[in-house]
């Protein structure tokens, strides 16, 4: 890549990151932060940033060119993957969803630049600011570019310096956004630094965490208790772990026409970013009782994703990552061939799809790369017992259901621990709004003051 040297990750790769680059990094951007950012007015950020997303959506923008020419080598995503998720990420950063986002998490958009009054704005005596860390450090997780590329756009609405910690090898995507921001506006793209090494480096870390105000990481429960105790007690840790999702069919919308878009929605959460994300389905549960048995619909499943792999080609995969799905189907068809209870649909002469279906309704850890399960249940609650063993780590219920049974279903969900539901078809798509796990995105990166006037 032809690019400036503006960031870490932009070093050679011969180059060795040292303690005091971190060290000066840091430094650099809290200076930077309070020439360029800390006094800006929050819409001229709203602004920026939709602008730049705009520009990621033309076909001739140079760093979209670039994720699509060099992407495939650099993320494992195929090209058509790169290009439909990216268009799905960045169509959500309109000027409009930015303030409905500031307005959800903070009660007002200009909650960061003054002191807004409670309620009824004549009479009140109490009025509220907030204000975002001086320093943010993402640890950023190799799988899929999304969360990162959210967190960075979390931290110029909280105006904060931002220093993004990738996996090694993983900051492709981050690093061309990054440039993309300061192609738009350099000062503001000097408050962002993005760099990447092994997770473990204890002279890295410390440099890097000993001046954080804020810690947000994604990866796995793990991950996150390791750098948990590397923290200082002042430092605010914001922990995303692991989470599992699945999907849910009611038998009462498998019918003619419905029952084809169910199934394309069921095969596009699938192929979303290979099925790499804690969105992503490992189980897809059909209630019998329409024109498809569940079973029939496992088979129109594999023909679906059959499609799609001509449209939507998985890419290549690490030998182990292929091995692995081998060695999972291989249980399958010895299964299969003893028992009418699972059945086995996979691509030919590879790996690049497979489908399972299995009268056993116990919740499955899918091994991903487009790999599914199907599975039959009488209804939500046999659903929900089944995948009791994960219960408290599922993220996202992509649900197919009449609008008369959607919310008695969504209820339920939201009682049973679910942190979101949404059609099948939209599992890998939140809008800006969502409440990550449950929380609010913005709001839990602010800290409040409030002013009694009288």
């Amino acid at each position: 890549m032809n690019l400036p040297n503006y960031f870490l990750a932009d070093l050679p790769l011969e180059a060795t990151l040292t303690p005091a680059m971190v060290t000066e990094a840091c430094q650099t951007l809290k200076r930077n932060r309070q020439r360029y950012l800390a006094e800006r007015p929050t819409e001229n950020i709203v602004k920026l940033v939709s602008g730049v997303a705009e520009s990621w959506l033309q076909p001739e923008n140079q760093f979209r060119q670039l994720a699509l020419a060099l992407g495939p080598a650099q993320t494992g995503f195929g090209r058509a993957t790169l290009a439909h998720g990216l268009d799905l990420f960045f169509s959500q950063l309109t000027r409009d969803h930015l303030r409905a986002l500031l307005a959800q998490d903070l009660g007002d958009t200009a909650r960061l630049d003054e002191f807004i009054s409670e309620a009824d704005h004549r009479r009140s005596t109490r009025a509220a600011i907030a204000t975002g860390p001086e320093f943010l450090v993402h640890i950023a997780a190799g799988n899929l570019p999304n969360p990162a590329l959210t967190s960075m756009i979390l931290g110029l609405l909280a105006r904060s310096a931002q220093f993004v910690k990738c996996a090694s090898g993983a900051s492709f995507l981050p690093r061309l956004f990054a440039h993309s921001i300061y192609e738009a506006d350099a000062k503001l793209g000097a408050c962002l630094e993005v760099a990447g090494w092994c997770g473990g480096n204890a002279p890295l870390e410390t440099a890097l965490f000993d001046h954080a105000d804020c810690v947000t990481a994604t990866g796995s429960d793990e991950t996150l208790a390791a750098i948990r105790a590397k923290l200082p007690t002042r430092t605010r840790f914001l922990a995303y772990g692991h989470r599992v999702s699945f999907g849910y069919v009611a038998g009462k919308v498998l019918f003619g026409l419905s029952a084809r878009q169910i199934i394309a929605g069921a095969a596009a959460d699938v192929v979303a970013w290979n099925q790499l994300g804690c969105l992503s389905p490992h189980v897809i549960y059909v209630q019998p009782g329409g024109d498809i048995s569940p079973e029939n619909f496992a088979g129109l499943l594999a023909d679906e994703l059959e499609r799609r792999e001509a449209s939507e080609p998985r890419g290549e995969l690490p030998a182990e990552t292929a091995a692995t799905i081998a060695s999972r189907r291989a249980v399958y068809e010895v299964r299969a061939a003893h028992s009418p209870e699972t059945r086995q649909w996979r691509s030919m002469n590879s790996t690049a799809w497979t489908v399972v279906y299995e009268a056993d309704a116990r919740f499955q850890t899918s091994c991903l790369n487009r790999f599914i399960y199907v599975k039959p249940v009488s209804d939500l609650t046999e659903a929900l017992q089944s995948a009791d063993a994960v219960r408290g780590q599922v993220s996202t219920v992509g649900l197919a259901a009449s609008p008369r049974e959607a919310q008695t279903l969504a209820t339920q969900l939201a009682r049973w621990g679910v942190t979101r539901v949404c059609p099948l078809g939209q599992m890998q798509s939140p809008p800006l709004t969502w409440r990550h796990d449950g929380r609010p995105s913005l709001g839990d990166l602010v800290t409040w003051m409030d002013w009694e006037m009288v």
